[in-house]
């Protein structure tokens, strides 16, 4: 697997600072569903504990982890931290005792003691990501996935992922290729039930899409894989966000 070398660090450093109390570290996101682009993609993983971390604990592994970010591809490392209790039954929105991406690396360099005290609460994300987790996901460590995730139930990840893509009729003309794709795996799911990558969501939506879309889908899908950005009009993007934005909202 790429990035191999990281992940088993990942995982020795999570072992080292939570101990016996680490259920499990779990892979998801593009790296899971073989559509990793080292470019384009970060890294998702997801830490379950069977008791709540002290911030002694969380703000020993942020340093580690913070370490290891500077390591990874280019959107570097995402990962949460959660409680077991809260993966099955799956509660939603899920709470967490930690979360870091690489937007916050500024904030825990700052402070990294607020940080570890602040950062915790509850994030509807979460529902997007145990569901990927329940299709796709890699036990790195610990017990099998399905003895810890419990199913997310189909309103809770619809609301998850529409709330990423409630904006795109404006967000699509600052990153089209982000929000092409993402619309059109988020279509997939509302009426097929797919659990999609990026680009597995692009192929699929030419294969369900009229023709009328299909060029702009397809420079989507180039330019994903590639350092080529999209030149479709932003007239066309919008209007392309707007119906599929409609064609979720009528299959959800």
């Amino acid at each position: 697997m790429k990035f191999q070398s990281l992940l088993d660090e990942f995982v020795r450093d999570a072992r080292q600072c939570f101990g016996e109390a680490l259920t499990g570290v779990y892979l998801h996101g593009s790296l899971a569903l073989n559509g990793f682009n080292p470019e384009k993609s970060d890294i998702d993983l997801i830490l379950i504990t069977e008791t709540v971390p002290s911030d002694a604990q969380k703000r020993a592994f942020m340093d580690r982890a913070v370490l290891l970010n500077e390591r990874a591809p280019a959107k570097g490392l995402e990962f949460s931290v959660v409680e077991r209790r809260y993966a099955n039954p799956f509660a939603y929105p899920t709470p967490f005792e930690l979360h870091f991406s690489p937007m916050h690396l500024r904030r825990y360099r700052e402070d990294p003691d607020g940080y570890i005290r602040g950062m915790k609460g509850t994030d509807a994300d979460l529902a997007a990501h145990f569901t990927v987790i329940t299709h796709a996901g890699i036990a790195l460590y610990g017990a099998p996935v399905a003895d810890v995730f419990g199913p997310v139930p189909r309103a809770a990840y619809l609301d998850s992922i529409l709330a990423d893509v409630a904006n795109a009729e404006v967000d699509i003309v600052s990153d089209p290729i982000y929000y092409a794709l993402n619309l059109c795996r988020v279509l997939a799911f509302a009426r097929d039930g797919l659990c999609l990558s990026k680009a597995d969501g692009g192929r699929w939506a030419l294969e369900h899409l009229p023709e009328e879309w299909h060029s702009l889908i397809s420079e989507a899908l180039v330019c994903y894989a590639s350092s080529q950005t999209m030149r479709t009009s932003v007239e066309t993007l919008v209007r392309f966000s707007g119906t599929l934005l409609h064609l979720i909202r009528e299959a959800a």
